[in-house]
């Protein structure tokens, strides 16, 4: 996957094991099981108690960095451990256990870094005219139609193989490298909760259109 996909809140939180642990901080999506497969034991259990949250209220905004704060035992400066010390931080005192052998701490590597998580999920509803089954899918704002076909496929091998089109005050193609807002399909879920309504009061839809091309994917 590209590090330039973005994932929904409820993506990150389906990765929640010891043997598939995301976690989002500060817009980042972050993939850290190949981190706890390689530091197994009680320095991993803090990240696999996180695993499938957000972990923004580690971090110091300012810096990127993890919070500092006084350890209350020793008076000493140390990271922010809300779960327990965990990978890459050093400790108070000197231990010849620790590992030492890593460039940068694992909050601040980028091969950690999984996607980007979406400033705002919202729901549309995809018909296909075809055989009239129809579908609502979770999307993040900032994919295009085309990405949004990738989701697609998993409930429609030839999901390449459909025109989408929108219906409004007419019939009309949909630009698949444009965004659903930049299509002219706005999110009002918000404006619902403002004036009592449930947030999915109204899911817009898009209509796909077979072209007679039995090209998969």
């Amino acid at each position: 996957m590209s590090a330039g996909r973005f994932f929904t809140p409820s993506e990150v939180a389906r990765h929640c094991s010891e043997d598939d642990a995301w976690v989002s901080a500060l817009g980042k999506v972050l993939n850290l099981t190949p981190l706890i497969k390689k530091y197994p034991g009680t320095l991993s259990l803090p990240l696999i108690r996180a695993a499938g949250t957000d972990i923004s209220h580690w971090y110091d905004v300012a810096t990127g960095d993890i919070r500092r704060c006084v350890d209350p035992t020793t008076g000493l400066q140390t990271y922010y451990q809300p779960n327990g010390r965990f990978v890459h931080v050093p400790t108070l005192q000197p231990d010849s256990t620790v590992d030492h052998e890593y460039d940068i701490p694992w909050w601040c590597d980028p091969q950690y870094v999984h996607g980007e998580l979406t400033k705002h999920p919202r729901r549309v509803r995809i018909i296909n005219t075809l055989n009239q089954h129809e579908v609502t899918l979770e999307v993040c704002m900032e994919e295009t139609l085309t990405e949004i076909q990738e989701r697609y496929k998993a409930y429609n091998a030839h999901a390449a193989s459909y025109t989408w089109k929108r219906h409004d005050s007419t019939t009309r193609d949909l630009d698949m490298t444009k965004t659903l807002d930049e299509n002219g399909i706005p999110d009002e879920s918000d404006e619902f909760v403002e004036l009592g309504l449930p947030n999915d009061y109204y899911i817009p839809a898009i209509h796909v259109y077979f072209n007679f091309d039995l090209t998969v994917g």
